[in-house]
């Protein structure tokens, strides 16, 4: 209890108070300045310097109750930042934008159709490079067939080819189906095992995640903690911005906060996205295994059959074989 009571108090001075402390002392620098002396620092140690004076005058009782309203300060800010921090997670994985509000649901399909137009035309693009590739490597080969034994050249990686990969994946690697990139990045992982194996991992994963071993369990739960803390720091960027009504200077700190806060919760989300996909490939035909569906007791990987199977089983209908009409609706993770 001793060991779990110091790592929660760590824990809360650093994800809460310390970070909380530093958004009080903006705010009190908001609030002295204005937007009149944003930057004016000799205004703001000679408001400051009394403040010790008037602590000092209460006595101790004084001192612990402004010591009590900043920590609680700064942990109100805190839980705040954390709130709009789950808000900004829900955004931007938007696993049900569907049913969100009127107003906000039309956003949101303004945002899939552009970038679904946006991925259409970087695909055609890509499509278009694949001929030229196939074009180039059939020159290639028909060249190095009436060269020399001396003159023969080996084939290497094709740059344009990649370079269109890369910019048809930087928009969703399968069509958008969602408004931002990284909601398509965790959806993507739905859609691939769903068109690989015809396995509906928002159904399968729930039991999977009961049989992983404690070392997958732990990186995953690592990257998903990575993706909420990249969200909280985009909550503290909104704390920012509200500051910027009695003070310009928090425009920057927000946009600065905003802006690592984007490019973090892109990298968890593909961090855990990756972990996902290679647990699942590692671990569901063993699932399948001992829960007794799937293939034949040879098959050692993950199939369309077992995938199939399993998805009935753990959707309550029954073990049930792949036939060419048969589909599972894919449910996407959150």
């Amino acid at each position: 209890m001793a060991t779990l009571g110091s790592k929660f108090a760590e824990r809360w001075l650093s994800l809460l108070v310390l970070p909380g402390a530093l958004f009080v002392s903006a705010a009190t620098a908001a609030r002295v300045l204005g937007q009149g002396h944003a930057l004016d620092l000799t205004r703001l140690v000679r408001e400051v310097k009394h403040w010790p004076t008037a602590v000092r005058a209460g006595g101790l009782a004084g001192l612990i109750v402004t010591m009590l309203a900043l920590l609680l300060a700064a942990a109100a800010a805190g839980l705040a930042a954390q709130a709009l921090g789950s808000a900004c997670e829900y955004s931007v994985l938007a696993s049900r934008w569907d049913s969100w509000p009127t107003p906000l649901r039309q956003i949101a399909q303004r945002c899939v159709n552009n970038r679904r137009h946006r991925w259409e035309r970087e695909r055609a693009r890509y499509a278009r490079e694949m001929d030229a590739a196939a074009r180039r490597k059939a020159l290639a080969a028909l060249t190095g067939r009436h060269a020399g034994p001396g003159q023969q050249t080996q084939v290497g990686p094709d740059v344009l080819l990649d370079a269109a990969y890369r910019r048809m994946t930087r928009v969703s690697e399968f069509e958008p189906q969602r408004p931002t990139w990284t909601g398509d990045r965790i959806n993507a992982i739905s859609v691939r095992f769903d068109a690989a194996y015809r396995l509906d991992l928002g159904v399968v994963w729930p039991s999977l995640w009961l049989t992983l071993p404690d070392v997958e369990r732990t990186e995953i739960n690592a990257a998903r903690e990575a993706l909420q803390r990249a969200t909280t720091l985009a909550g503290w960027g909104v704390l920012y911005l509200a500051l910027t009504v009695i003070w310009w200077p928090a425009l920057i700190i927000a946009a600065v906060t905003s802006t690592t806060a984007w490019r973090r919760s892109r990298d968890a989300a593909d961090t855990y996205a990756h972990l996902v996909e290679a647990s699942t490939q590692l671990h569901a035909h063993a699932l399948a295994r001992q829960l007794g569906v799937g293939g034949s007791e040879a098959e050692e990987h993950l199939t369309s059959e077992t995938g199939w199977s399993l998805t009935l089983l753990l959707q309550g209908r029954g073990q049930g074989t792949v036939s060419r009409d048969a589909h599972a609706p894919t449910t996407s993770l959150p």
